[in-house]
């Protein structure tokens, strides 16, 4: 088992995987990160929500961006608005250390005005849905021209929603030299003819995501849900965790309260 200083990241995002409590790359982690440091060639990682796909892709790309320059170098194409955020957010914690690092989600539903404003400041990542993201290009207000890394995420998903033109449009803007790299849980034909048909020769690798036997317990709690919640995290300390609440209000102030 490679640890995560083995794989050849830097101080900066070894620091930040300590502060998040990470101890041993996932398995996509470990096939992933020496081929987008170290290799030229596109990538197809077939692998499942929840095997730490974002970092296995975002630790290189984080490595490799020019801190100094603003312009847009790491495009990551998400299928819904809820995991551009996801995605974003987590970049923004694995790059605390990269100072100058400006990591931008791009999502309709959300204000243009304010997306514009920090598109201006200069985004080296951008994370965007892709009707978006396209209108920004076609507007000029993101340009493509010296992208490296441009990363389709859950490209089976994006599929069934009918992306396909949009993922087809931004090939024919991004330079030909740009570093590819698909994810996706599936690998069908259709998906098999779409990969080869933009890339050659990329390396492709499938990471089964572990199955995983679940115990249950239920806590009798008849005021102050939130400590309760909050001390059976610090107790048990899950690796991921999925919260049912019953309206959006306090799933938000949830939210709030365990991110402090």
């Amino acid at each position: 088992m490679s640890t995560f200083l083995e794989l050849g990241l830097n101080e900066d995002l070894l620091t930040a995987i300590t502060d998040l409590g990470f101890e041993t790359p996932s398995d996509v982690q470990q096939k992933a990160i020496p081929i987008l440091l170290n290799e030229d060639s596109d990538l197809v990682a077939l692998a499942q929500t929840g095997t730490g796909k974002t970092a296995a892709f975002g630790f290189p790309m984080l490595q490799k961006i020019n801190i100094d320059s603003r312009t847009t170098q790491g495009l990551i194409l998400s299928p819904t608005r809820e995991l551009c955020l996801q995605i974003a957010n987590e970049l923004k914690l694995y790059g605390k250390y990269c100072k100058g690092l400006n990591v931008t989600a791009i999502y309709g539903g959300a204000s243009i005005t304010e997306q514009a404003r920090q598109v201006k400041r200069g985004a080296q990542i951008i994370v965007a849905t892709p009707g978006r993201i396209i209108k920004y290009v076609n507007s000029k207000a993101i340009k493509l021209g010296v992208l490296k890394n441009f990363v389709i995420d859950e490209f089976d998903e994006m599929l069934k929603v009918g992306f396909l033109d949009d993922v087809h449009y931004l090939f024919t803007r991004i330079p030909g030299d740009t570093k590819v790299i698909f994810c996706s849980a599936t690998f069908g034909e259709k998906i098999q003819h779409l990969v080869y048909h933009y890339l050659e020769d990329p390396k492709v690798f499938e990471v089964k995501k572990r199955n995983i036997g679940l115990e249950q317990y239920y806590v009798r709690c008849d005021e102050d849900k939130d400590s309760v919640v909050v001390n059976l995290l610090r107790k048990f300390k899950p690796a991921q965790c999925l919260i049912f609440v019953k309206t959006k209000a306090y799933a938000d102030s949830l939210a709030a309260q365990l991110h402090t």
